[in-house]
């Protein structure tokens, strides 16, 4: 393909003088907006015709799956606020609003690519809690199958051929592995804290975390 715009904007810079992205989708915490181009000026091109029909179909459900990842996050995030630990349900508030990035990257990759989402009914979270550990562990399980979820993906677009889509997806393959470590650290640091009784130190270590824009920017227009 002649021209695919991919930015990783690793390095933490703001090249664009707007939060670190630029007209990629609505974020309520950043300074970015994005207006809905008309029919007419964004007209499908050649390689969008030649996105995989397979390919296309895993990006739609890993989009509805990155919001399904947001509901659960939001349900562990109420957990601990109706505990008290708000520290922890700030930790899952973040991660809410990167699941939620996480989606409207994808979205934005199938509209450059003149594809649309189709929007799916979102599942409901069905994980029943019944201790202050288990959402943490809940967290893990599912971040080890996102992963798998991420390198279907990757291998459905360099099986179809499609290197694009293939670079696109390095960014959530790497980004898998440090929500996996994220998700290991917080039981180990759950699990010493209980034991050395410093849970309420930890929880306000916690709040101090805020969200920060995905350094992957996806340029639509």
């Amino acid at each position: 393909m002649d021209c695919v715009v991919i930015e990783d904007d690793s390095d933490g810079e703001d090249d664009t003088g707007t939060g670190g992205c630029r007209g990629i989708w609505p974020l309520h915490y950043s300074a970015c907006t994005y207006t809905r181009p008309g029919p007419n000026t964004r007209p499908k091109s050649k390689e969008a015709d030649m996105m995989d029909r397979h390919l296309r179909e895993l990006l739609n459900d890993q989009f509805n799956k990155e919001l399904y990842s947001a509901y659960l996050y939001m349900d562990f995030a109420d957990y601990y606020h109706t505990r008290g630990l708000h520290g922890f349900g700030n930790w899952y508030d973040v991660q809410v609003q990167e699941e939620r990035d996480h989606a409207m990257l994808m979205r934005a990759w199938m509209l450059k690519r003149g594809e649309t989402i189709e929007l799916l009914p979102i599942a409901k979270p069905d994980k029943t809690i019944t201790d202050d550990a288990d959402p943490l562990h809940f967290a893990l399980a599912h971040e080890q199958y996102v992963t798998g979820l991420i390198h279907t993906l990757h291998d459905a677009a360099e099986a179809a051929g499609d290197t694009d889509s293939a670079k696109f997806l390095d960014w959530f393959v790497k980004e898998q592995v440090e929500e996996e470590e994220n998700a290991t650290s917080m039981i180990e640091r759950y699990d010493k804290a209980v034991a050395g009784g410093t849970l309420e130190a930890l929880d306000t270590e916690l709040k101090a975390r805020r969200w920060k824009a995905p350094s992957l920017r996806v340029d639509i227009f």
